[in-house]
């Protein structure tokens, strides 16, 4: 029963095409389509050169204490942002306190000392005098007027040694009043905190490391600029110094991990001028503004630099086929086939894009989209049928 169905199904199908040709009806034809293609030739590009960086505050700054003593405040947390001359920590200025008050008092005994002295030399004075003028008289012998100018001298003396008291008691107050400011230690600079590996109430010294204040108002991208880069630079610029060769460099970019880029410009701020032997290169640093504080210090990422290429050829990276270690591009010829033709490429930093160093010459035609499929000597270019009037 099953085979005397399929032979019926057999039969309908074979009269339903016979009634089709008898009719004068036409069969779909293969139509075949053109490989997308493009005529090489030479442009200008602007290529971002990329560089490993990783990111530092400005002005980071080690809070270390100037004087011993118990912890007994810390007034800031890890990661806080904080302005320049907020209190951070607080040490125990007790014994500062009294050093203070002593070296008051002991100013206030060198100034008492002076005036002592300061009396004892105008009675000196006053003796002097007058057995001077009785010794002109012949009044007093000369043994009188020389032990009155000797007593003269000695309260002289005395009134010097009381100033330079004064002098060094004035010092210690001093001294003792920067001591007890520094059991008060206020952030040197705006920024942000770092680690702070202490408690309220450990013993501090001046070896003790509080914490790190990473003035991030400016932040700097460490990174590696290769010579030839730098040597370009100062031959443009027609000058052997580094700095002027730093104005040459355009605006750049900081990219993230994530690849986020920052939403502000830097500028190439400094080089060293000297060129690792090892790697060729020299340590330069990008300023990047940090208004709201999005930098961090130790973020790594990526400086971007944009670098201007004049006159080269251009083609898609959909184009290229990767075979091991070479680079093929379909070439259409003269006949409307494709023949492989290897190139050398430069990635043109885009994601869409390479630069062609070798092998294409302007005005050739090459196949872009659907490259993958090309066979050699395969004909990509069909020319489209006319239409019947």
């Amino acid at each position: 029963m099953k085979n005397k169905k399929t032979l019926v199904w057999a039969v309908v199908v074979c009269t339903a095409v016979g009634c089709l040709m008898s009719c004068g009806l036409d069969m779909p034809k293969e139509t075949k389509t053109s490989y997308e293609t493009m005529t090489v030739k030479k442009q200008d590009l602007t290529v971002p050169v990329k560089f490993s960086a990783k990111l530092k505050g400005q002005a980071d700054v080690t809070i270390t204490p100037q004087v011993s003593g118990q912890l007994l405040q810390i007034r800031v947390s890890e990661g806080q942002q904080v302005r320049k001359g907020q209190v951070l920590f607080v040490i125990d200025s007790r014994n500062a306190q009294h050093e203070l008050e002593a070296a008051q008092a002991n100013l206030q005994a060198a100034r008492a000392n002076l005036q002592a002295a300061q009396a004892q030399e105008n009675s000196a004075k006053l003796e002097y005098e007058s057995n001077k003028n009785l010794f002109e008289k012949k009044i007093v012998s000369n043994y009188m007027l020389e032990n009155s100018s000797n007593s003269y001298k000695q309260a002289q003396a005395a009134v010097s040694q009381a100033r330079a008291s004064i002098t060094q008691a004035q010092s210690a107050v001093n001294r003792a009043k920067v001591n007890l400011g520094f059991c008060t230690i206020t952030a040197p600079v705006t920024g942000v905190i770092g680690e702070i590996p202490v408690r309220s109430g450990d013993q501090v010294s001046p070896a003790s490391h509080l914490t790190i204040v990473s003035g991030n108002t400016n932040m700097e991208a460490e990174f590696s600029l290769p010579e030839s880069i730098l040597e370009k630079a100062l031959a443009a610029g027609y000058s052997t110094k580094v700095e002027d060769a730093l104005k040459l460099f355009p605006d750049v970019s900081f990219v993230l991990k994530n690849g986020t880029e920052y939403e502000h410009k830097g500028r190439i701020s400094s080089a060293t001028g000297i060129v690792n032997a090892t790697t060729g290169t020299i340590a330069c640093k990008a300023t990047f503004p940090n208004p709201n504080g999005l930098l961090y210090s130790g973020i790594q990422g990526t400086v971007v630099m944009p670098s201007s290429k004049k006159d080269v050829m251009v083609i898609p990276q959909a184009a290229v086929l990767r075979l091991q270690d070479k680079s093929l591009v379909y070439k259409i010829k003269a006949d409307s086939t494709a023949t492989a033709v290897t190139v050398t490429t430069q990635d043109a930093g885009n994601g869409q894009d390479f630069i062609v160093t070798s092998g294409l010459n302007v005005g050739d035609r090459i196949v872009t989209v659907g490259a993958n499929n090309v066979q050699e000597g395969e004909r990509v270019l069909f020319p489209a049928e006319a239409k019947s009037k």
